[in-house]
């Protein structure tokens, strides 16, 4: 595959790799600055007070003699002064009241040999000790350590101002420092290279699941399996959860809608045969077959409205944000059911509950269902009936009771069977209650049926609610 700047920005791997390496540079780059910064300074440090130990020891052998010139008493104990250009010196200079030499080097060591050294002229303070670069013998660069020493008991009864140095090869300060560095970036280049190849490795196995899970999408994709199936670590747990609730919910809603295909194609079975009959009998019918037409038009026209019901409540239920207030459905049906059974006199008591309880689903769904139970109820009761409602923070329940002669436990099994009628003198589809049922189960609710304390029948619906 070949890679563009918009590969490289939409690869997880490549991102990865690039980021760390970038670090990987970044601190190795940092820490040998610092570490060879370091080690340069105490180089210095150690360079700089192993002149300062030499020019103590040339202060404490210093002395004058007869004719006030400066003497030693004895010789410095590092035999490299003795040794003609090892790289160390020292010198002994008389300097006036401006810090300017007034005579050439008094004193100097044998490894100068016939070389003085020219120091830049600057006011000392006595035991002010100074640092200079200067050239030395042979083109060498030198560091060098001065100070002023007063003898005011000369031979001569007069005051003597020496300059006094110490020097060695800059070269030996920076050779050790150019060898750390070098074994210094060689030590880091290595342990960079390792680093570097620690994160591929990484990268690579901290990836591998995602390969693996795409492995596993290719296996339901081809129909081996219908969910995400392997050893997967916690952190892509959650992925795998959602995925797998996913493809359910796909398979569901296949599933769902292959079954309403059969039910509705063996619903309207029965109708059509028995059109089929009537259309191919002998004798004419009359009014008979358009009595019969109208009958079995009507059955397949509530089977489909039935099934297409189901359809919209299924596609609603995936519908994010919905949300419904309870109270003003349920006033608006408990008006409706009013003028139906307004020769009956019935008693619908709405008792109160929070006027903010709110269902989690689509109005319309609500009304099929509520106004089902309502309907149910008002048919059946003999005076009275009252809706009552009640919520633990993630569900409502909804229960309607009536006065009427109720059902005892087999048949309220049955009723909530599509197209199943406790009693054939009532008129009704046999279709209410199975909606309510169908409709509550999509919506992840219930609808149940039991004893009211009225004396009759009592619906309990349990649906979500909104926080």
């Amino acid at each position: 595959m070949r890679m563009t700047p918009s590969t490289w920005r939409q690869s997880l791997r490549i991102r990865l790799l690039v980021g760390t390496l970038f670090w990987i540079a970044g601190t190795i780059l940092v820490a040998g600055w610092g570490l060879s910064t370091l080690f340069r300074q105490h180089v210095e440090a150690q360079f700089h007070a192993e002149l300062r130990t030499h020019l103590d020891q040339l202060t404490a052998q210093l002395s004058l003699d007869a004719q006030g010139r400066a003497q030693l008493a004895m010789p410095l104990s590092d035999p490299r002064f003795g040794r003609p250009y090892s790289g160390y010196y020292w010198q002994v200079d008389a300097i006036g009241p401006t810090g300017a030499s007034i005579a050439p080097a008094q004193l100097r060591s044998r490894s100068l040999w016939d070389v003085a050294l020219a120091v830049p002229e600057d006011a000392l303070i006595e035991g002010d000790m100074h640092v200079h670069q200067i050239a030395g013998p042979q083109g060498k660069r030198l560091s060098v350590v001065e100070r002023s020493v007063r003898i005011d008991d000369g031979p001569d009864g007069k005051p003597h101002t020496l300059r006094l140095l110490a020097a060695a090869d800059a070269e030996l300060m920076a050779d050790p420092v150019s060898r750390f560095n070098g074994a210094l970036w060689l030590a880091l280049g290595v342990l960079g290279g390792g680093l570097v190849l620690a994160a591929v490795v990484q990268v690579s196995v901290g990836l591998f699941p995602l390969r693996a899970m795409r492995k596993a999408l290719t296996r339901v994709r081809a129909g081996e399996t219908q969910r995400l199936e392997g050893d997967f670590p916690i952190e892509v747990m959650p992925l795998v959860a959602e995925f797998n609730t996913v493809l359910a919910q796909n398979a569901d809603v296949v599933e769902r809608a292959r079954t309403h295909a059969g039910n509705l194609a063996h619903a309207l079975k029965t109708p059509l045969s028995v059109l089929a009959n009537a259309a191919q009998a002998k004798e004419p019918q009359g009014p008979e077959l358009a009595r019969l037409v109208l009958e079995q038009i009507g059955v397949a026209r509530r089977q489909v409205d039935y099934h297409l019901a189901r359809a919209q409540a299924a596609a609603a239920t995936r519908v994010p944000g919905a949300k419904t207030v309870l109270l003003p459905v349920v006033e608006g049906l408990v008006r409706v059911m009013q003028r139906i059974h307004a020769q009956r006199e019935l008693v619908i008591t709405v008792q109160p509950w929070p006027a903010a309880l709110a269902f989690r689903g689509e109005a319309q769904d609500l009304q099929e269902m509520l106004g089902n139970l309502l309907d149910n109820a008002c048919k059946w009761a003999a005076h009275r009936v009252e809706i009552h409602a009640q919520t633990d923070g993630a569900t409502v329940t909804i229960a309607l009771d009536d006065d009427g002669p109720g059902l005892d436990a087999p048949q309220r099994e049955v009723v909530l069977r599509r197209g199943v009628r406790a009693d054939e003198q009532v008129p009704g589809s046999g279709l209410g209650l199975a909606i309510v049922d169908d409709l509550a189960r999509l919506y992840g609710g219930t609808v149940a049926l039991q004893d009211s304390p009225l004396g009759g029948l009592r619906a309990v619906l349990t649906l979500p609610v909104t926080g």
